[in-house]
C-alpha cells in the first residue's frame, strides 16, 4: 500500500535531475516550488524555480533587429537554499556538500503523495571513512497557501565534531529553465531589500520590474541537538547573519556526534502584492514565519488538508495505472487546489511546475476542467471567472480584427491581451520563424464549452444566466460575424484559422497565413451558435433586457446564429471528414522513410523546416483535430451537431475517418495519444490501451524528449484522469441526470470514482466486471436519475444499487455508428511505455 502512494528515485543521476525536479515539484494551488535539492544552485543538472499563480512580468526582447515584447509567469526569490558542512574534530572545514560532490554514497528521494511531502536521503563519506547521514523533508503548505517548511535532521556516523549550516533566501535569480528561451530577457525582478530581524528573522523584497507586483518572503530558521529544534538556539562556535544586496543567509554551528543528531528546521512565508487583506507583503510575510508554529504542528496540519483534499478527489484504480494517475492527480491539485478558486489565474498549461509555454493559458482547461467540474466546482467557476474578468479584452482583440462579440486570445497571461509571440526558435535548424498559432480561433469555443459543461455537471444556473450567458453569447457573435457566406456552395464558411492540429498554418505556395474550413473549428463553431441560440430563448425578459443593452445585442441576431449554425460547411475527401478544405490535395508524407531516418518523427514540423521543407505539403498533423470532436462529444451528440449541419455521421464514415488520420498523425503533443485513447475506446477497443498507456507515462518517461523537465504537461495529466472518469464510464451531466455508456478497457474494468453532482457531495461510482453500483449518500436533496442502457434509474439518497451494464457489442448510446468489437489487447512494452519504465524511476 505504501509504494501505492509514493514515487521515489533511487541514486544520483544529475543527467536526469532537472526531470526528477519537476516531477518532484511541491505546491498548493498558491504556489509551488519545483523539487531541486536545497544544497544546489542553477545549473546544467539544477534549476530552482518557484511560481505564484498568475504572477506575470513583461519584458522586451531583441530578436532579428526587431523588438519582441513577452509575458513570463516569474521564478520568484529561491527559497530553498540551505547547504552544509562538516568539521571533523580536529580538521579544518571540510568542502559544502551537495549530490553533486565526489563525496556522496547513497541517495534517496521520495514523494509521498498522500502527505504531500518530499523527503531526501543522502549519505557523505570522506576519505577517512566518516559518513555524514542527511534527511530532508520538505513541505509547501496545502492548509495555510503562504507558508512552506524543510526539516533537516544531521547524524555523524563513525566522528564527533561539529556541522556548519547556511540557510537564507536568495533572490539573485532569473528565468533560464527554458533553453530556448534563454537569448531572450530574463531578469524579472528588481529592488531588492534584504534585512535580518532582531529575532533572527530574515527577509527579502522585491518587485518585478514591468508588472510591479511586490514580493516578499520571511524565514525562521530553528536549530537544535538531540532530534529537536528550537528558536533561537546557539550551540557551537557562531550564529550569524550575511546579506547582500539579493540574498540574505544565516550560518549556524552545531555539535555533531554518533550520540546526538543536529536538527534544523526552516520556515518561509511568501506573500506578493496581489494577495488580498494585507496591507504590505513583507509585513505579512514577517507576522506569518513568527506566529508559523513548529515543523512537527506545520506537517500535522499539512497532512490533515491532504486527507481531506483526497477524499473529495477520490479515484481508485488498481496496479501500475492507478499509481501513475495517483501521481497525475497530485500535481493538477498543486497547481489547482480550493485556495486557487479565491485566485485570478487561468489553467497553465505546464502547471507551475517550469517555465515552458512562459507559464501561459491557453485552452488546457478543456481537458482539466471536465474533471474538476465533477470534484472541486469552485474551482472550475473561478477559472471561468478569469476568462469573464478578461471578456473586455477578448471584445476589444475582436473589433481591432473588424470582427464583434469576443475574440479569446491563444495565449493568455495577466490581462488578456493575446501572448502569442510572433516568432519561435527552430532549435533544429536554428532558425526564427513566424508563429502563427495566435489564429486558433477555436479557442473561445473551448471557453464556451467549458462554460456549458460546469453549468451541466452544477446546476449552477445563476452563472450560466449571467457571466456565462455574456460570454457565451459574445463568442457566438464572433463566429456569426467570422461566417461568409459562399454561394457556389450555398453554405457559410470560416477561413484563415488554425485548428488544433498546429502543424498546417497556411496552404503551401501561398503568402496568406490561415486555412479555410478548418472542420473542428466549424463543428464546434455551429455547437456554439446552437447553445448560444438555445440559451438567449430560455432566459428571462428581464435579464435579455440587460444583455440587450450591456452588449449591445440586436434582437435578430440570435435568429442569424440559428441559420449559420445548420449551414456552415463541412469538408469530405474520398469518403472521410477532411480536416480543412484541401486536405486531400496535399502530398503524402513517407512516413516510414521519415522514422528511418530520424527514429522520433513527434516534431514533423521542426524536421521538415530545417530540410528546407515545410509540413504545410503534407497531409501530416501534429496532434487530434477532426478526431477532437469525438473526444468533446458524445456519439449521440455528435451524430447530432452533423445532422444539423445537413450530413448524415454514419459508422462506416466515423471509423473511415479514425483510421485516415490515425495513419498520419505523429503526436507531437502529449494531448494527441490521450485524444486518440478516448476515440478509440469506443471504435477500435483493441488499439486504445497502446495510447492510453502512452498518455500515462508522457511526463513519467518523457517521452517528447526533455520537455517534462521544462513542467508538467497539465492538460495531459487532467485527461487521463478524466479517461477514467468519464471515457471508461461514458459520464454525461445533461438534462438534469447523470448518464452513464461504459465502455471500459481490460486493463481498467476495474475502478472506483466519486464525484459530486448538483447538490450531492458524494456519489460514488463503481465499476466491477459487468456490473455498476451507484451510491448516493443520505441527505434531504432530491434522488439522482441515472440513465444506463436506455434505462432510466432513480437512485435516492442514503441508497445504494448495483446495475448491469449493457453486453458488449450492444448499442448502448442509441446512435448507429457505435458499436465497438472488442478483441483482446496485445500489450507490448514498447520504449518508453509505463510498462517499460525502469524500477528506480517509477517509483517503490
Amino acid at each position: 500500500m505504501a509504494r501505492a502512494w509514493t514515487w521515489s528515485y533511487e541514486g544520483y543521476e544529475p543527467e536526469k535531475e532537472r526531470l526528477r525536479e519537476a516531477l518532484c515539484t511541491l505546491g498548493n494551488g498558491y504556489f509551488a516550488t519545483r523539487g531541486a535539492a536545497s544544497e544546489t544552485s542553477e545549473g546544467w543538472s539544477h534549476y530552482p524555480g518557484t511560481y505564484v499563480a498568475g504572477c506575470y512580468n513583461r519584458l522586451t526582447s531583441s530578436v532579428r533587429g526587431r523588438r519582441v515584447e513577452n509575458e513570463d509567469l516569474v521564478n520568484l526569490p529561491n527559497w530553498l537554499p540551505l547547504r552544509y558542512r562538516v568539521h571533523p574534530a580536529g580538521t579544518t572545514p571540510g568542502p559544502w556538500l551537495s549530490p553533486d560532490h565526489e563525496h556522496l554514497a547513497q541517495h534517496r528521494q521520495s514523494l509521498d503523495l498522500r502527505g504531500g511531502t518530499l523527503t531526501r536521503r543522502s549519505v557523505y563519506e570522506d576519505e577517512e571513512g566518516r559518513r555524514l547521514h542527511v534527511e530532508q523533508c520538505r513541505l509547501v503548505h496545502m492548509g495555510d497557501p503562504h507558508l512552506a517548511a524543510l526539516h533537516t535532521v544531521f547524524r555523524a556516523d563513525g566522528w564527533a565534531g561539529v556541522i556548519e549550516v547556511e540557510a537564507g533566501i536568495d533572490g539573485d535569480v532569473r528565468n533560464s529553465g527554458v533553453a530556448r528561451y534563454r537569448g531572450l530577457s530574463n531578469r524579472h525582478l528588481t529592488g531588492w531589500v534584504t534585512a535580518t530581524q532582531e529575532d533572527g528573522v530574515v527577509s527579502l523584497r522585491c518587485r518585478t520590474v514591468e508588472s510591479d507586483i511586490g514580493v516578499a518572503l520571511a524565514a525562521r530558521t530553528l536549530a537544535g541537538c538531540g532530534g529537536e529544534s528550537k528558536q533561537g538556539a546557539e550551540p557551537g562556535p557562531g550564529h550569524h547573519s550575511r546579506q547582500t544586496e539579493k540574498a540574505v543567509f544565516q550560518r549556524l554551528v552545531l555539535p555533531l556526534s554518533p550520540d546526538f543528531d543536529a536538527v534544523v528546521d526552516k520556515t518561509v512565508a511568501l506573500y506578493t502584492s496581489r494577495d488580498r487583506a494585507i496591507g504590505s507583503p513583507l509585513r505579512a510575510a514577517v507576522a506569518e514565519v513568527r506566529r508559523a508554529p513548529d515543523f512537527s504542528h506545520l506537517l500535522s496540519s499539512h497532512q490533515r488538508a491532504w486527507a481531506d483534499l483526497w477524499q473529495q478527489v477520490r479515484l481508485e484504480v488498481p496496479g501500475e495505472a492507478g499509481r501513475v494517475l495517483r501521481l497525475h492527480l497530485f500535481h493538477v491539485l498543486q497547481t489547482l487546489s480550493p485556495h486557487t478558486a479565491g485566485l485570478d489565474v487561468g489553467v497553465p498549461a505546464r502547471g507551475l511546475h517550469g517555465e515552458a509555454y512562459r507559464g501561459h493559458v491557453f485552452w488546457d482547461e478543456l481537458f482539466v476542467l471536465p474533471f474538476l467540474n465533477l470534484h472541486l466546482p469552485e474551482v472550475s467557476r473561478g477559472l471561468l471567472d478569469y476568462r469573464y474578468r478578461r471578456l473586455p479584452a477578448a471584445c476589444q482583440a475582436a473589433r481591432e480584427a473588424g470582427r464583434a462579440g469576443a475574440m479569446y486570445p491563444w495565449q493568455s497571461a495577466d490581462n488578456g491581451r493575446e501572448e502569442t509571440q510572433e516568432l519561435h526558435l527552430n532549435p533544429r535548424s536554428g532558425r526564427w520563424l513566424p508563429d502563427r498559432s495566435r489564429l486558433q480561433h477555436h479557442v473561445g469555443s473551448a471557453v464556451a464549452y467549458n462554460i456549458w459543461q460546469y453549468c451541466q455537471a452544477t446546476g449552477d444556473t445563476e452563472y450560466l444566466h449571467s457571466k456565462g450567458s455574456e460570454m457565451l453569447l459574445q463568442i457566438a457573435r464572433f463566429w456569426a460575424d467570422s461566417a461568409e457566406w459562399d454561394a457556389s456552395l450555398a453554405r457559410y464558411r470560416i477561413r484563415g484559422v488554425v485548428g488544433p492540429d498546429e502543424y498546417h498554418d497556411a496552404y503551401p505556395g501561398t503568402g496568406a497565413a490561415g486555412l479555410d474550413d478548418n472542420t473542428y473549428t466549424n463543428v464546434t463553431a455551429a455547437w456554439v451558435l446552437s447553445r448560444s441560440t438555445e440559451l438567449y430563448r430560455a432566459l428571462s425578459g428581464t435579464r435579455r433586457r440587460q444583455l440587450l443593452d450591456r452588449i449591445g445585442l440586436e434582437p435578430d441576431e440570435p435568429e442569424r446564429w440559428e441559420d449559420i449554425s445548420h449551414r456552415l460547411h463541412v469538408p469530405y475527401h474520398r469518403g472521410v471528414i477532411s480536416q480543412f478544405a484541401g486536405y486531400g490535395e496535399l502530398d503524402e508524407l513517407d512516413w516510414e522513410g521519415y522514422r528511418k531516418r530520424y527514429g522520433d518523427i513527434r516534431r514533423l514540423d521542426r524536421i521538415l523546416e530545417a530540410e528546407g521543407d515545410s509540413v504545410n505539403r503534407y497531409q501530416a498533423s501534429k496532434q487530434a483535430d477532426v478526431l477532437m470532436l469525438g473526444y468533446l462529444f458524445s456519439p449521440e451528440e455528435l451524430a447530432g451537431l452533423f445532422r444539423r449541419l445537413g450530413h448524415v455521421l454514419d459508422e462506416d464514415t466515423w471509423r473511415a475517418t479514425v483510421d485516415y488520420y490515425l495513419a498520419r498523425t505523429s503526436h507531437g503533443s502529449t494531448l494527441s495519444s490521450l485524444v486518440h485513447a478516448w476515440v478509440l475506446a469506443r471504435v477500435r477497443l483493441e488499439e486504445a490501451w497502446q495510447y492510453c498507456e502512452e498518455a500515462l507515462t508522457g511526463d513519467v518517461a518523457d517521452i517528447q524528449g526533455g520537455t517534462t523537465e521544462e513542467g508538467i504537461h497539465l492538460g495531459a495529466m487532467a485527461g487521463t484522469l478524466d479517461f477514467v472518469q468519464r471515457g471508461m464510464t461514458g459520464l454525461e451531466t445533461r438534462d438534469e441526470a447523470l448518464w452513464l455508456a461504459p465502455a471500459t478497457l481490460p486493463q481498467l474494468s476495474k475502478l472506483g470514482v466519486r464525484i459530486r453532482f448538483r447538490r450531492h457531495w458524494d456519489v460514488d461510482l463503481r465499476i466491477r466486471a459487468q456490473r455498476l453500483r451507484i451510491a448516493v449518500p443520505d441527505s434531504h436533496h432530491p434522488a439522482v436519475r441515472v440513465v444506463l442502457g436506455g434505462h432510466t434509474h432513480v437512485i435516492t439518497p442514503g441508497t445504494a444499487r448495483w446495475l448491469d451494464l449493457p453486453p458488449v457489442g450492444r448499442d448502448i448510446r442509441n446512435t448507429p455508428w457505435i458499436r465497438p468489437k472488442p478483441r483482446k489487447p496485445q500489450v507490448r512494452a514498447t520504449p518508453g511505455s509505463m510498462l517499460d519504465v525502469p524500477r528506480h524511476a517509477a517509483g517503490g
